[in-house]
Order: structure tokens, then sequence, then C-alpha cells
């Protein structure tokens, strides 16, 4: 009967002829595959994708500014999905306003449109509290600069019997007929001092708003840093009553 030997291997992974033999024969297993050339090819691969990208973010005037620098085959291709993305968007864009609903008519208005369009909904307070207004206005913004989305506003007392003034603002966000997202208040944004892009993060992770976006340009950033410049020293930001 053969007996097993026990063959002496200092280091099974080492790179040795003595190994080869044993790997050969099967007495130790083959050795596992380095990773350095699959992480190499992942970071080039990353690399790659980066420059193939990098005028993702660009409008039309960017675009034109880098003639110089840019192969010009190359930056018409891109001219053209843009014009094709803002004729996309142009013809999406059919609401453009802040609609105000009536409980009679919430079903149509939220539930039935939500199968065509994301349908965001402004539950607001009775007594215009803080946190109302200041949605308020950025719904205004939101609803003529995604016209593609449809947003509804309706007093909460007014939606749902006895709903309390506290829960006020309450933001609904539907699609096909359910409710994907819900906030009460706006404590978990970024309460009075939420802002417009506040906003637009929530429409992008619900899916109302692609990532990439050409909408989501940082033009909130410098119109917010004009509204800072030009205001008064003594003005207080929590003031609104």
């Amino acid at each position: 009967m053969d007996m097993p030997v026990n063959v002496p291997v200092d280091n099974p992974n080492a790179d040795t002829e003595w190994n080869d033999i044993l790997r050969k024969h099967g007495v130790i297993p083959e050795k596992p595959p380095s990773p350095t050339p699959i992480i190499q090819e992942a970071i080039l691969e990353a690399e790659r994708k980066a420059y193939e990208n990098r005028l993702e973010d660009k409008d039309l005037d960017e675009l034109d500014a880098l003639e110089d620098e840019e192969d010009e085959e190359f930056l018409e291709q891109y001219r053209k999905k843009r014009v094709a993305e803002l004729a996309t968007l142009q013809k999406a864009s059919v609401y453009n306003q802040v609609y105000p609903l009536q409980k009679t008519d919430y079903a149509r208005e939220v539930t039935e449109a939500s199968s065509d369009a994301f349908v965001l909904v402004n539950l607001t307070s009775m007594g215009g509290n803080v946190e109302s207004r200041v949605l308020s206005e950025i719904w205004r913004q939101l609803a003529t600069k995604y016209g593609d989305v449809k947003f509804c506003e309706i007093r909460g007392d007014m939606c749902i019997e006895g709903y309390p003034e506290r829960n006020t603002p309450t933001i609904l966000a539907y699609k096909d007929g359910e409710i994907r997202k819900q906030f009460v208040t706006l404590r978990e944004l970024k309460g009075v001092r939420t802002k417009l892009e506040d906003v637009e993060k929530v429409l992008v992770d619900i899916g109302a708003v692609k990532e990439g976006d050409l909408r989501l340009r940082k033009q909130n950033d410098s119109d917010y840093s004009d509204h800072e410049a030009n205001k008064p020293e003594d003005e207080d930001d929590d003031d609104w009553d």
C-alpha cells in the first residue's frame, strides 16, 4: 500500500524550481495569481473613462472655448450630444409652475399624474410657518427649472383633516401611483436654512433628476453668493416673523 509522502516545503508561494516541480505533480496547489495586473488594469480603465468623460459637465459655450485644446471631431460629437439633451429636456418640460391643489383633484393631479412624471407635493402650513415659507420659495424655483417634474402645493389641513401644523411642511414624492419619498418638516434637510441645491439632491436620490443633468450646474452657488454679497449686514436669516 502506497503511503503518503510528506514533502518539506518552506514557502509554497515562493517562485523556486523545487516548488514548480511540486506544482507540476500536484503536491502543492498552483500559486494564486498576483492581484497586481488586475489592479493596474482597473486603474488604467478608470483613467481612460475619466479622460473620455472629461467634457461631460461642459455646456455648449464651454465646449466652444475648448476648440484649440480638443480634437474638433471629438468636440462636435459632444456638441451634438448636448443639443440632443437640451432638446429632450425642452420637450419634456410641460409643467413649469407650481400647481395649487384641491382635495377633490388630488387623485387625478397627483396619483394618476405620477404615471407620466414624478410629482412632488408640498403640504404647507395654515399659518405660513418659517419652514413652509422657505420650501414654498424653493418650490417655485424648482418648478421653473425642472419643468419635467410636477410640483404641487396644498395646505396640510385642507388635504388631510386635522393634519398637525407642527408636521408642516411635508414633502411627498410620487411616482407610478406610489409615494417614493417623504419628509415631515425640513429637519432631515437643513431646516430653515434649506437651499435649492439641498432639495435638488433629493430629486437626484429618488431618480426624478439624473445625476449628470445639465441643470444641476453650480449656478445656485453663484446666485447664493450674489445674494449674500448684497444682503444688509444686520439682516438675520432666521428673522421671518
